[in-house]
């Protein structure tokens, strides 16, 4: 187990588990710094509003750092999602196919 006021980088999507982990961690004295993925292309944020780690995710998860006076960055992975993701549906789709992206995106960029 590491010390008290170890530094934590914690993952962050704007939800409840990520949101209370915060919490929690910080509450033991942990010092957290939260990190959430930018993963949708400039050209796509209207179209991405609602998605997964969309806009909205993405400004829910600076609000909750904001509030637990935690810093947060945001790391912009918009290109390796695109070529990673959205090709391999993209191309998936045109052969027929019914592709999961969650299942690509969450084997190359989020694990």
């Amino acid at each position: 187990m590491k010390a008290k006021g170890s530094r934590v980088l914690l993952g962050m999507s704007g939800g409840v588990d990520s949101s209370v982990s915060g919490y929690l961690l910080r509450e033991d004295g942990y010092d957290v710094v939260g990190v959430t993925m930018k993963v949708w292309p400039q050209d796509c944020i209207s179209r991405a509003e609602d998605k997964c780690c969309g806009p909205q995710a993405v400004a829910d998860a600076r609000a909750v750092a904001h509030s637990l006076g935690i810093p947060h960055y945001v790391v912009d992975e918009a290109d390796l999602f695109e070529r990673t993701v959205i090709d391999y549906f993209t191309s998936e789709y045109q052969a027929g196919r019914t592709p999961n992206p969650c299942v690509m995106c969450n084997e190359k960029l989020k694990f």
